[in-house]
């Protein structure tokens, strides 16, 4: 049988090729990147992104190709950066909360809890218990909302097109009660320093209910049309593993830490806002693939509910913002007769309130994994330092483990799997 030996590519012809695909690093670097095998053109160089339909925002991936296997999957990020971290040290403390629902756009009450428990343990505040639970209660229908974005573009990038509309149907349940208490469907910037903008209307509790009511049925029917569906496990099992210990190394959390078999979270690890009063599991998997991540998040959303029905029928009365009138603003009935509580409102709003020097750190467990805030206070009304600790950027970094020896067509499958937001990858 003959066999044809490739020709070596010159280092000014594969310069050409390296131009071509446009990566924004020396050809030193890039050479470092790909096996020596695409330095005499037995693999080819091509771009996904930054404007794929499944990459799930404005992310680059240099892929290196063997045919239709990949050898190395390079992402290149930074196309979605908006300095929200560097703007957050020019804004007063209240302030920067619309900043962070802007982050992980999918969970903003997640980066709002994240911002404000961090203000919290900075400047020493007590939240009512009423609060609490009500964040509680917020959270999890978050953790919800953005789990159907991420099952419903997942099973799309698959081929799964029903899934994608039942998901957005039963998603706009949840983006009712974020109108109803919040007056907006996706920035709510609802949790402030100190608790809630204001008490939930008494329609929040119909609408909550409705939704324990009805998530149970409609969650048996995704399981029926994927769960066992033999082309769904022929898409997801054994595609994209990564071990416990890779994806520890690699700083991975949320359900993409917990596909490995690892019981991280931290709802559980270190409570916050009363989540230890409240009985749930930690869904865990064992294979670290595409399918356990799905089923990870599937049984995920079982665990929200039970937590929202405890905390509803055990939500004490009570205020909703702390008495600390540093931090809290007076009430708005008030304004209209007390000089007093309008100057008070007035520069609350205009000049913000001072926190300590300190530097602190607060995590919460958002849909994607642990979502924290680095805060560091210098005495005034504005922060020193703010950096958020994004889950998505952290869980995207293993991608070329995850990806390569597997076929083009499972990258897609992969990349839904790791469940990014590029606001929250780039920032």
């Amino acid at each position: 049988m003959l066999t044809q030996t490739p020709t070596p590519v010159n280092e000014e012809a594969l310069k050409v090729r390296v131009e071509d695909v446009q990566l924004d690093i020396t050809f030193e670097q890039l050479k470092r990147l790909v096996s020596p095998r695409a330095l005499t053109g037995e693999t080819m160089l091509m771009n996904m992104g930054p404007q794929h339909p499944s990459t799930h925002g404005v992310l680059r991936l240099l892929l290196e190709l063997d045919g239709e296997t990949i050898v190395n999957c390079i992402p290149d990020i930074g196309y979605l950066h908006t300095g929200i971290e560097k703007t957050a040290e020019s804004k007063t403390y209240l302030k920067v909360i619309p900043l962070t629902d802007r982050t992980d756009y999918l969970a903003p009450m997640s980066n709002n809890m994240a911002f404000c428990g961090a203000v919290e343990k900075l400047v020493g505040i007590e939240v009512p218990l009423r609060a609490q639970y009500l964040r509680v209660i917020l959270l999890e229908l978050t953790r919800m909302n953005s789990h159907l974005v991420w099952l419903g573009t997942h099973a799309l990038d698959i081929g799964a097109m029903s899934v994608f509309l039942y998901c957005m149907r039963e998603r706009e349940m949840i983006l009712d009660i974020y109108e109803a208490v919040s007056g907006a469907r996706m920035m709510s910037s609802y949790i402030r320093p100190g608790g809630l903008w204001r008490d939930v209307p008494t329609v929040f509790f119909d609408l909550v209910r409705r939704v324990l009511d009805v998530f149970p049925k409609r969650l048996i029917e995704y399981e029926k049309l994927l769960t066992k569906n033999p082309m769904w496990k022929d898409r997801t099992v054994g595609i994209g593993k990564i071990s416990a210990q890779d994806a520890i190394a690699w700083g991975m959390t949320g359900p993409c830490l917990r596909a490995t078999g690892v019981k991280y979270d931290v709802r559980k690890a270190y409570p916050y806002s009363s989540y230890d009063h409240f009985d749930f599991d930690i869904p865990t998997g064992t294979n670290g693939d595409v399918f356990d991540r799905y089923k990870c998040r599937m049984e995920e959303f079982n665990q929200s509910l039970k937590i929202i029905r405890q905390a509803l029928d055990r939500l004490p009365p009570g205020p909703v913002m702390t008495s600390d009138r540093k931090v809290a603003p007076p009430p708005k009935h008030e304004i209209a007769y007390s000089m007093e509580s309008l100057i008070h409102h007035f520069k609350l709003w205009t000049e913000g309130f001072k926190a300590p020097e300190g530097e602190v750190y607060f995590a919460v467990e958002s849909g994607k994994g642990e979502y924290g805030v680095l805060l560091s206070g210098d005495g005034s009304s504005k922060p020193r330092r703010v950096h958020f600790r994004a889950p998505s950027f952290h869980n995207l970094q293993p991608i070329n483990e995850l990806a390569r020896g597997h076929l083009l067509a499972d990258l897609v499958a992969i990349i839904g799997s790791i469940d990014i937001v590029l606001g929250d990858v780039d920032r």
